[in-house]
């Protein structure tokens, strides 16, 4: 999710940088955001805007010229349901259900989706800036807000997990992170859910480490954040399709621990910093383990092989993980062998961010164009698609 995700950077001049990235948050007051400006489906085919090629497998759920989203989950029922942060806009829907012919529903309701000086002595009561949605097994849909507007600093006592009922609509109970565990200048990023431990996983970009909740009690801590998986590889550009990521400063893009993903059985959580050709994983046990010092758990960190670089991670039942390829845009594997496969590579492919995946093995994938915006390209926004969520079946 940068995804999830873009969003955050390895270091306080970077996270300033990253503002500018997407401007500034819209006055709050101004809740105008064009959530549900569809785009048309047989968009003429351009240069920023290629048409499909004839061999893709991909197919268009939903697609919208703005705002900027970053995230999709689907759940079992078959829901599906997107993420708008609030970068540079106040969207009216941060949380949305994605309904028939690109139409969006606030999620869990228009309350929720509100932020404004009238509400913000309840910071735990609305998405100030979320970054993530997701499913577990059981279908319940959880929402990760870093409460981060405009890329900047945290609302103090916004930043929270959610777990809500996409059946009903209910929020169940809302889990809050105090400063300790997500500092002011943190972006908390993406989640996996683990039930079978009754624990939530969580990568936090913005200064780089992971984050771990007991789902029991309700208590959360903040461990590896001085280990080098935690932080952007030093000296690296990455590329978006060939586009060298340098901000308006001359520098490089240097993007923290991103994407997650978390083995069948519950017992690795996988995870790779978003500017790195690393993926690593570690036992979940030891997360959970309260009596381990970091300097122990750092000794429980993996190598697990060279990937692309990747925003968004996911796992199937044998074991293997894919990789969004922004770089290539393109969607990977990375089997549990160790071969990198191309599952697909396709030009409409702007930046995908986040991967949801379904137990009868559809994949779906959203695409954010990170690439195209203001502080990539000098400081002017390119034309691009637009935003859209894709899906395929998975390859056997």
């Amino acid at each position: 999710m940068l995804s999830s995700c873009p969003f955050a950077v390895g270091s306080a001049a970077l996270l300033a940088a990253s503002s500018l990235l997407l401007g500034s948050c819209s006055s709050p007051a101004s809740n105008t955001g064009s959530a549900n400006a569809p785009a048309s489906a047989d968009s003429t085919a351009t240069a920023a805007n290629p048409a499909a090629p004839a061999n893709s497998p991909l197919q268009v759920v939903a697609e919208f010229t703005d705002p900027q989203m970053v995230g999709v989950a689907v759940e079992p029922g078959g829901k599906i349901f997107a993420c708008f942060p609030r970068w540079n806009y106040n969207p009216s829907y941060p949380i949305a259900e994605v309904g028939p012919n690109n139409t969006l529903k606030p999620y869990p309701n228009a309350s929720w989706c509100m932020w404004n000086d009238s509400v913000k002595g309840e910071p735990l009561k609305h998405w100030i800036c979320p970054q993530t949605v997701q499913t577990d097994k059981q279908g319940m849909l959880w929402i990760l807000d870093p409460a981060v507007p405009g890329l900047k600093f945290t609302v103090p006592g916004g930043p929270k997990l959610v777990k809500t009922d996409p059946k009903t609509g209910q929020v169940l109970f809302t889990i809050p992170f105090p400063e300790a565990v997500a500092p002011r200048k943190s972006y908390l990023n993406d989640v996996r859910i683990d039930l079978q431990n009754n624990y939530a996983y969580m990568t936090e970009s913005g200064l780089g480490a992971l984050v771990v909740t007991d789902l029991k009690t309700l208590k959360s801590r903040r461990l590896l954040a001085s280990h080098p998986s935690m932080k952007a590889e030093k000296g690296l550009v990455i590329k978006a399709a060939g586009h060298p990521m340098i901000d308006l400063q001359g520098k490089p893009a240097q993007f923290n621990v991103d994407g997650i993903a978390l083995s069948t059985d519950n017992s690795y959580l996988y995870y790779c910093p978003l500017t790195g050709h690393k993926l690593y994983r570690i036992k979940t046990a030891a997360l959970r383990d309260a009596a381990l010092t970091d300097a122990q758990l750092a000794q429980q960190v993996e190598t697990v092989g060279e990937i692309p670089a990747s925003d968004g991670l996911e796992i199937d039942a044998a074991n293997n993980v894919y990789l969004t390829s922004f770089e290539n845009s393109a969607l990977m594997r990375r089997t549990a062998a160790g071969k990198i496969e191309t599952l697909v590579q396709d030009d409409r492919l702007q930046w995908p961010d986040t991967y949801s995946l379904t137990a009868d093995g559809t994949l779906y994938v959203a695409t954010s164009a990170i690439h195209k915006t203001p502080n990539w390209n000098k400081g002017v926004g390119q034309p691009r698609a637009p935003f859209r969520i894709f899906k395929m079946a998975l390859p056997k």
